[in-house]
């Protein structure tokens, strides 16, 4: 009997079958799926072998083998803290946000006319941050705490250093009470810019002023203790010593916050308002400072601003500062956040509210001081007096034993260090929980003198006063305001998000039921590996997958974000160097290449030098060859994405890396594009040593509308023995670099996603999914063609699975490429990547998940716009007063009692049929304006009266 194909993922997953295919076929004059790869790929580099990765799953037969992984896991009472803490997600949030494709499929908000809603909810986090670190400005999150104190780290080097004009003020003291990941992920950035970090006691380590720039703490540290620091504090400054404090944010509810004792950053992890442990993440980071670094903070930030109408308009605020954009200027090479979860942290804030924070905050730190209380009446000598949710009391021996033992019946974990044992509590910790915890050590819990924080320790500032605060407490009135929020940003939800570059695929539900299962959400990145074994087999499988899908050896899965992945590659390539007693320094990189590439070429402590591309925008090989001739002693990598920036598959890709490895440096490719590769060619057959994949792109991560993402890095032979290790867990190689991210297998949880993308594919659906995401580009260029000029193609006129429009033409008629951007919105969609990697064009990307239908639809669209352009071009409308200058046209516009424009409210608002069908999608702004923001820059939430 056949077995039912009806539940075949691929099926679901690809959105081009039958008839449809031929039809597409057709109009690019291709006989088969076979010709158009033949005339796209270059035949030197494909793959001779079938992808070995397992048959293809249904999503029924799917689901029934994750349940079995979770099943693996052992889900404990975890009580190890560090940075992680059990943590209640309100239902609500769940449902709404987490497991909402209109909040998960959104992208970054690039385009803020269709992204007011998650701008609002970015800035209510941005105001949570800011109020309880008591700083005047918050970014809209970072990737995790360690890596926040790293980026902290390198700001305040550079800062100290910028006018330096003597030798750097290089030494960067740390306190042993800062977490250990961190510790360790501040060595790892510090080694190739030449910090030297020392590691001591804050109260009897000198520090002068001529040899340090910064001091980072921990507040409360590792070990619990609330420690005041404010004397230290004002020493510090006398001396020009910048302050960053890693400090807890459900602990600044009560305890005075480092804004307020002279703190210069303050950075951590909102991950326990509300963020599910998930063996480490997603969890979003925090970093706020002083205004006097606002155009050097990492990462984004929300601002407030007006719209063309002049209505308040968020944005994201200076825009062009983003670091990425600095190229080899930059002092970070982030270019992606959390925005998912600092929207949910942030909507937990809003849900609780000051009141509800205190009361969490006061049960923890009053069921904290019983434990101590307890210990210290049964004789344990407890290490921290002044706590708010972590006791550390010494024990060691066979007595730690012997409570290990009995805390592993009773499904409970602490933290052990070598002669002490640490216990965190959490807003889940019930009074059942404390005698559970109490019973295994012995003791009974005792609040009969349950004290109060030192008053020079306690918050005296109020915090969360903003109107959004307080006033939804119901569920009712919550549902309702995170759908208010949802109903003003578009998603993949509405309609097709074409963005060259960031393959805007589906996230199929089945791929992310299973992050919200206990099994897989409630499991503390630290436990013993025994009960996170059916983690640990997936996590097993996936590298072998992501290994034979590239071509490699070895993988790590450690990098939580693509410039983590690029980062945590080039750190490889320079221990590698390293090993053989060869400090080379020197990275060529295209001069097409994503912002990101040369950021973190500099973050790596490398020089970057430039290679030009030809007029077809593939790497002029003879200036690859020339520059690496020129630095032959002491060139170190070469970084490409391949297919090329501009969408290309270069046929000279193999002699390119030749060049490079002739001349002793290694090749790094940047996975951004692998969506056109899987099962046809790889970075092992065009022979790179190491390439990072974006799992939020070729994999199926959602963007989450602007994080997270994944970016592990697959390597060759050579660089295997390199990769990143971690404190906690033996990961990496036998001669491992420091961590990278502060969990030792970054996000782990939504590896979840990219591995259930590739178990219902299999090897046939997933070089199908290569050949569809071929097909629909391809079928939009032979669309467009005689309309708009595709500016690069390979050399049988081919672009690979995104390709670039020139609109550059247009400026001499007053028609830019936002304009076209803009216009599109008013058609029902997101606009493509916007100038780049060339200023005015746009960069066109359908992915393999678009139908045949949304496809037409979005085609229908850019020859409405370019049937409007001609009307310009010809005089039957002003230059400065059209449809793509005044565009997008709000319904509030549209609708109001004037219409002061030379055209008609259906042309501006329905110019197709198809809108009128259910497709229409309003912005509730018009064109923001960004220049406005900067110059009035707002990044926490207006009080009411400003918006009246």
């Amino acid at each position: 009997m056949k077995q039912n194909q009806t539940g075949s993922f691929d099926k679901r997953h690809i959105g081009v079958h039958g008839d449809d295919t031929a039809t597409m076929l057709s109009k690019i004059g291709a006989k088969s799926i076979e010709e158009l790869v033949d005339k796209t790929v270059p035949k030197n580099i494909r793959s001779e072998k079938s992808l070995d990765v397992p048959a293809a799953m249904s999503e029924y037969e799917y689901l029934n083998h994750i349940k079995s992984l979770a099943a693996k896991n052992s889900v404990f009472k975890s009580y190890i803290g560090q940075g992680y803490y059990n943590t209640i997600t309100p239902s609500v949030i769940l449902r709404n946000i987490l497991e909402n494709p209109g909040w998960y499929t959104q992208y970054t908000p690039y385009q803020a006319e269709i992204a007011q809603g998650r701008l609002e909810s970015l800035l209510n986090f941005q105001t949570v941050v800011s109020d309880l670190t008591g700083m005047p400005l918050a970014n809209a999150s970072l990737l995790d705490e360690g890596t926040a104190a790293a980026e902290a780290m390198a700001m305040l080097y550079y800062q100290k250093n910028k006018r330096n004009k003597g030798a750097s003020i290089n030494k960067c003291f740390v306190d042993e009470g800062v977490f250990e990941q961190t510790k360790n992920i501040l060595e790892t950035r510090a080694a190739p810019l030449n910090i030297e970090i020392v590691v001591g006691k804050w109260d009897e380590t000198p520090l002068d002023g001529t040899t340090f720039f910064a001091s980072f703490l921990q507040f409360p540290n590792a070990k619990g203790s609330v420690e005041d620091y404010r004397a230290y504090s004002i020493e510090l400054e006398s001396k020009e010593i910048f302050l960053c404090v890693a400090a807890d944010l459900m602990a600044l509810s009560l305890l005075k916050p480092p804004g307020e004792w002279g703190a210069d950053v303050v950075v951590g992890t909102t991950q326990r308002f509300g963020i599910p442990l998930g063996y480490g993440g997603p969890h979003a980071g925090y970093f706020a400072t002083h205004e006097k670094f606002k155009r050097q903070i990492p990462g984004r930030i929300i601002g407030v601003s007006q719209d063309a109408d002049e209505h308040p308009a968020l944005r994201m605020a200076l825009q062009t500062r983003e670091q990425h954009i600095k190229r080899e200027k930059a002092t970070s090479n982030i270019c992606t956040a959390q925005a998912l979860l600092a929207n949910m942290a942030g909507m937990y804030a809003v849900y609780h509210g000051k009141e509800g924070l205190l009361a969490i905050a006061n049960t923890i730190h009053s069921l904290t001081k019983a434990l101590s209380q307890g210990l210290t009446n049964d004789g344990f000598v407890v290490d921290n007096s002044t706590m708010f949710d972590t006791v550390t009391f010494h024990i060691e021996g066979m007595q730690q034993d012997a409570i290990r033992a009995r805390a592993i019946e009773q499904k409970v974990n602490f933290f052990y260090g070598e002669d002490f044992i640490s216990i965190s509590l959490d807003e889940t910790t019930h009074l059942e929980d404390l005698e559970v915890i109490c019973e295994v050590l012995g003791i009974k819990p005792d609040f009969t003198e349950v004290g109060k924080l030192p008053v020079e320790l306690v918050r005296t500032t109020s915090f969360c006063d903003n109107e959004v605060f307080k006033k939804y407490r119901t569920e009712t009135s919550i549902m309702r305001y995170i759908k208010s929020l949802e109903n003003k940003d578009l998603s993949l939800v509405h309609s097709m998000i074409p963005l060259g570059s960031c393959t805007m695929k589906l996230n199929a539900a089945t791929q992310l039921m299973p992050l919200s299962w206990d099994g897989f959400s409630q499991i503390h990145p630290f436990v013993p590996l025994d009960q996170a074994a059916g983690y640990q087999q997936m996590f097993t499988e996936l590298r072998a997958y992501l290994c034979d899908i590239t071509g490699f050896t070895a993988c790590s899965l450690q990098p939580n974000s693509g410039a983590q992945g690029e980062y945590a590659g080039l750190m490889s390539i320079r221990a590698y160097h390293l090993d053989r007693n060869d400090d080379r320094k020197v990275v060529l990189i295209p001069s097409s290449a994503h912002g990101t590439n040369p950021a973190s070429g500099v973050m790596c402590g490398m020089k970057v030098v430039v290679v030009q591309c030809d007029e077809k925008g593939n790497i002029d090989v003879a200036d690859l060859k020339a520059r690496a001739e020129e630095h032959k002693d002491n060139l170190a990598a070469l970084m490409i994405t391949y297919p090329s920036t501009h969408g290309v598959f270069e046929s000279a890709v193999k002699e390119i890396c030749d060049i490079v490895h002739d001349y002793g440096g290694l090749v790094y490719m940047d996975g951004a594009n692998m969506n056109a590769q899987v099962g046809y060619t790889s970075p092992g057959a065009i022979g790179a040593d190491v390439c990072h994949l974006n799992l939020h792109k070729t994999f199926a991560i959602p963007h989450g509308g602007g994080g997270p993402g994944m970016g592990p890095i697959c390597v060759n032979d050579k660089l295997a023995p390199f990769l990143p290790g971690h404190v906690y867990e033996n990961v990496g190689g036998d001669k491992a670099i420091d961590a990278i991210s502060a969990a030792p297998n970054g996000s782990a949880s939504i590896l979840l996603i990219s591995y259930a993308y590739i178990r219902m594919l299999g090897p046939d659906g997933l070089k199908q999914s290569t050949a569809i995401a071929l097909l629909n580009a391809n079928y939009i260029k032979s669309c467009l063609d005689g309309s708009y000029e595709t500016l690069y193609t390979g050399e049988d006129g081919m672009c690979a699975h995104e390709l670039i429009i020139d609109l550059r033409p247009y400026k001499a008629f007053g028609i830019t490429a936002e304009d076209v951007a803009k216009r599109l919105i008013d058609y029902g969609f997101h606009a493509p990547t916007l100038s780049f990697p060339v200023a005015g064009t746009i960069m066109i990307e359908p992915t393999e998940s678009e139908n045949l239908e949304e496809i037409d639809m979005f085609i229908q669209a850019m020859l409405g716009i370019k049937a409007e352009i001609e009307e310009i071009i010809s005089g039957d409308y002003p230059q400065d007063n059209n449809v793509l200058h005044n565009a997008p046209h709000t319904l509030h516009r549209v609708a109001a009692d004037d219409w002061n424009y030379p055209y008609s409210r259906q042309k501006a608002a329905y110019p197709l049929d198809y809108l009128k069908q259910g497709r229409k999608f309003w912005p509730t702004v018009a064109r923001i304006d960004n220049a406005y923001g900067d110059r009035n820059l707002i990044c926490t939430c207006p009080s009411v009266e400003s918006y009246q």
